[in-house]
């Protein structure tokens, strides 16, 4: 049986939303590991719709070049992009920011109406798009590494981090210049709480190994976020056993809820005081692990291996 060629194809742009997607990789990997499947990557180049629709001549030649049965893009533009051409079947997957701008929304609701094959990674996206296919598609999260990310001693995870043992260590959800990520609600939050010794640390250029460590070594991992899609890095926290505070945005709530040391919050700086006061409180790991072992890579490589095969049984 010949093996299957995969073209996977999103942005390059480095940027808070799409720097060299990690989970893309994460999730080629897994299914290249457990399914006699050949993948090639192209990186989009240019930002916005023109920049994006600039592509297609790079698209056309990686086609004629790499010869896929199957292409599959990631996020709503890479899938506009990618359908252009006709001669290759595509698979969408929308990751959330489609959804969070109205003309990107009516562009991606395109890309669904042409993509031979549509994946959410949460609920609520599909919900939202301005178009919902009513066949051909499904809610697939992005998985994650449970062997790269595991609870390891919190004071080796300190000594390990230089932090130091007698400070609140909270980690905090991205960059603090992200917009998005809302580090001014974070920081007004911080400020009711002046009795304590608070450490936020900034998630920024960390090794994917520093970060299962800092997950390890603070209190809390602390989201404040706008807006999110299916946030990765909560499920990353959970399967470190981590107490996590955030906003209810994305799928957060399904993701968190039932686990005792995680809490969800409005966007009131007292209630999300009040909510790291209860994480602390709550002094210990929380049994999330348990609760994202769904989300373990190997399990949506399997979903991720079947959808590919309905799509190509069909040519």
């Amino acid at each position: 049986m010949e093996t299957n060629k995969i073209l996977v194809v999103f942005s390059g742009n480095i940027d808070y939303n799409t720097i060299h997607h990690t989970f893309v990789y994460e999730q080629i990997e897994s299914v290249k590991n457990k399914y006699d499947v050949k993948f090639d990557n192209m990186l989009i180049e240019g930002k916005g719709i023109s920049g994006y629709l600039k592509n297609l001549k790079n698209l056309n030649a990686k086609i004629k070049e790499y010869k896929p049965d199957l292409i599959h893009a990631h996020f709503g533009l890479s899938g506009l992009l990618s359908n252009m051409q006709r001669a290759v079947p595509v698979v969408t997957t929308y990751h959330g920011s489609e959804i969070s701008i109205s003309f990107v929304n009516l562009l991606s609701s395109l890309s669904a109406v042409l993509s031979e094959y549509n994946i959410y990674v949460a609920q609520h996206i599909k919900d939202k798009m301005y178009y919902k296919p009513k066949k051909n598609n499904e809610i697939i999260p992005c998985g994650i590494d449970l062997h790269e990310f595991k609870e390891i001693d919190k004071e080796v995870s300190q000594a390990k981090m230089n932090l130091d043992k007698g400070d609140i260590n909270i980690v905090f959800s991205g960059a603090f210049d992200n917009s998005v990520k809302n580090y001014d609600l974070a920081n007004a939050a911080i400020r009711l709480i002046p009795d304590m010794t608070i450490n936020l640390v900034e998630l920024k250029s960390y090794k994917r190994s520093e970060v299962n460590y800092l997950l390890n070594a603070c209190d809390l991992f602390l989201l404040t976020s706008k807006s999110e899609g299916s946030p990765q890095i909560i499920k990353e926290a959970m399967a470190c056993n981590c107490p996590v505070v955030a906003t209810d945005v994305g799928d957060i709530r399904e993701v968190i809820s039932g686990t005792d040391g995680c809490y969800l919050t409005s966007f009131e700086p007292e209630d999300i005081a009040l909510k790291i006061r209860d994480a602390i409180k709550f002094a210990g790991r929380t049994k999330g692990r348990e609760k994202i072992k769904n989300f373990d890579n190997n399990i949506i490589a399997d979903k991720i291996y079947s959808v590919y095969k309905k799509v190509l049984g069909k040519k």
